[in-house]
């Protein structure tokens, strides 16, 4: 049963629920793209709102990067540029442990924002708060990761974890046994994370897919206003209205426009 469990959780769940993810978020956006927001309530109240969103999403943020670069790049990679398991495994701790802590910070603040404000819990729904709820227990369970890691410094656990990954990535059968001897937080961890993906396209999260990272990207430019020509005691004023255009004039820029004339 134990078997069968683990088939069903590490071995079938993660193709499920990233169908539903990918899948589910295309029909979302095709047919209700209203919806697609994180429907923020800082309207409501700014306190907490700015520290805990800049905790949480700067937080999460690093966070996810690093679970896709550490998990899904071949260890061979890594090896090739002269990182040893141990020192990825002190690298993960360190600025996991950081980041970790940061968005754990953030999510608690918005939470308690979010029960305990009368009017910003009269105005969520409950499915706001369990999607706070869940990320705010993901995040917890991640930081106890920390505690099993130290045990193992020399990155045995995470090798298996990311020898799950590259099994589930490349389709291989029996990627479910790679996780039997992982200890039961990084398990659940995963569970969660991939609930997490499964409820997406039918929750608030699915406004990770249009984060602006365009705008950190941008080209800079500068609007310049000039204090004499702009002000509107300097434009001259047309007698007959500011809508007013004479109907000759139009015709005529009209005939010009038609025959291929320029003035």
């Amino acid at each position: 049963m134990n078997e069968f469990l683990n088939q069903l959780a590490f071995g079938w769940y993660p193709y499920v629920a990233l169908v539903v993810l990918f899948v589910g978020s295309v029909l979302r956006f095709d047919k209700d793209q209203y919806s697609w927001r994180s429907q923020s309530s800082q309207f409501l109240r700014r306190r907490q709102m700015i520290a805990g969103s800049n905790l949480f999403h700067l937080g999460v943020v690093v966070l996810f990067i690093g679970h896709f670069i550490g998990l899904l790049t071949p260890i061979g990679v890594f090896h090739a540029i002269g990182l040893t398991n141990e020192n990825k495994q002190m690298m993960a701790l360190l600025v996991g442990g950081i980041a970790g802590i940061s968005a754990l910070t953030g999510c608690t603040l918005l939470l308690h924002r979010r029960l305990f404000d009368p009017r910003i819990r009269k105005s969520s729904s409950w499915g706001d708060i369990a999607v706070l709820v869940l990320i705010w227990l993901q995040l917890v369970m991640g930081v106890f990761t920390i505690y099993y890691s130290i045990q193992e410094l020399d990155g045995r656990g995470m090798v298996q974890l990311m020898s799950w990954a590259h099994a589930v990535l490349t389709l291989q059968p029996g990627a479910a046994s790679r996780l039997a001897e992982v200890p039961i937080i990084f398990k659940l961890h995963i569970i969660l994370g991939l609930t997490l993906f499964l409820i997406t396209p039918f929750s608030r999260l699915v406004h990770i897919w249009s984060v602006p990272i365009w705008f950190l990207l941008r080209p800079g430019y500068q609007i310049v206003r000039s204090r004499s020509v702009g002000h509107p005691r300097n434009v001259p004023r047309n007698p007959m209205g500011p809508s007013f255009r004479p109907l000759a004039a139009d015709a005529v820029t009209r005939a010009k426009a038609e025959s291929g004339q320029t003035t």
